[in-house]
C-alpha cells in the first residue's frame, strides 16, 4: 500500500494560503457510547440533514473553507489559529520512527522532520475550524475526520452565553429564565421536538449513527460513527505502512 494519502497537495496548499493556523498534537480519540432508546411513540429523526449555521455532517473541509474563509457570514474565523492541523497519533510514531532512523534525534529537528514528511504525504490535516460571532459571545467548533475519510465534518459543537447568569439577584435569576427559555424555543423552531429523552435527537438506536444533543446554550452534533471508522483506517493504514528495517534472515 502507498504511503502517500488523499489530498496531500490541497492540506499543503491551504497551510500556505492561510497563515491562521497551528498543528498541534491530537485529542482524546477515546469514542464512549450511550444507549440511546427512541421516545415512546416517537420515529427516528433525519439528523444526518441537520445543520448549525449551514455547517452539516459529511462536509468537505473545502465547503467550510468556502464559507466562512472566502466569503462573509455570520460567523468568522476566530481571531488566532482558527484551523488546528494534526497528524494522527499513529502515523506520528511511524515518522518519528523513520525521521530517527535517518538521524534525527534533537527535538525540534525531530518535530519539524515529522511534519516535513505528514505535510508532504498527505497525513497532516485540518482536524478542528473554529468560529465565532464577537458580538453575541457565540462559537461553533468544527471536528473533520483524517484525509484518509476524506476530511469531512464528523462533530459540530455550538456554544453561547445562555447557561451564564450575570448576577445573584432576581432581576438576573428572570433575565437567564427568559433566555434559556427563547433558546430552546429557537432550538424546537428549527429541529423539532426530540425524540429521545427531553434534550436528544437521534436517527436510529445505534448510537453510531448521526445525534444531535441540546444544552443550556449548547448544542453538540455528532456521527461517532464516521470518527470510528476514521480512526480504525488510520491505525490500520499505519500499520500496514511502517517502515521498518530491512532485517534479512
Amino acid at each position: 500500500m502507498s504511503l502517500i494519502m488523499p489530498m496531500a497537495v490541497c492540506a499543503s496548499a491551504l497551510i500556505e494560503e492561510f497563515d491562521d493556523f497551528a498543528i498541534a498534537e491530537s485529542g482524546d480519540y477515546d469514542i464512549t457510547m450511550e444507549s440511546v432508546e427512541l421516545n415512546d411513540g416517537a420515529s427516528p429523526v433525519a439528523v444526518a440533514g441537520f445543520d448549525i449555521a449551514g455547517i452539516m455532517l459529511g462536509m468537505p473541509f473545502e465547503d467550510i473553507q468556502t464559507l466562512f474563509y472566502k466569503s462573509k457570514g455570520l460567523y468568522t474565523p476566530r481571531k488566532n489559529n482558527s484551523i488546528i492541523y494534526t497528524i494522527h497519533p499513529d502515523w506520528r510514531y511511524n515518522l518519528d520512527y523513520e525521521c530517527r532512523q535517518q538521524g534525527t534525534v534533537i527535538p525540534k529537528d525531530l518535530d519539524n522532520c515529522i511534519k516535513t514528511l505528514a505535510r508532504s504525504r498527505g497525513l497532516l490535516y485540518a482536524s478542528e475550524v473554529h468560529l465565532e460571532r464577537p458580538q453575541t459571545g457565540e462559537t461553533i467548533t468544527v471536528y473533520l475526520t483524517s484525509n484518509a475519510s476524506d476530511n469531512l465534518v464528523y462533530r459540530v459543537v455550538y456554544n453561547n452565553d445562555v447557561g451564564e447568569k450575570e448576577g445573584a439577584g432576581e432581576k438576573f435569576e428572570k433575565q437567564w429564565e427568559n433566555k434559556v427559555l427563547a433558546f430552546w424555543q429557537s432550538v424546537l423552531d428549527k429541529y423539532d421536538a426530540p425524540n429521545a429523552g427531553t434534550d436528544t435527537w437521534i436517527s436510529s438506536t445505534n448510537a453510531y449513527d448521526p445525534m444531535m444533543k441540546a444544552y443550556y446554550g449548547a448544542l453538540d452534533l455528532i456521527d461517532q460513527g464516521r470518527q470510528a471508522s476514521d480512526l480504525a483506517k488510520n491505525i490500520q493504514q499505519a500499520r500496514e505502512n511502517f517502515k521498518a528495517k530491512p532485517y534479512a534472515f
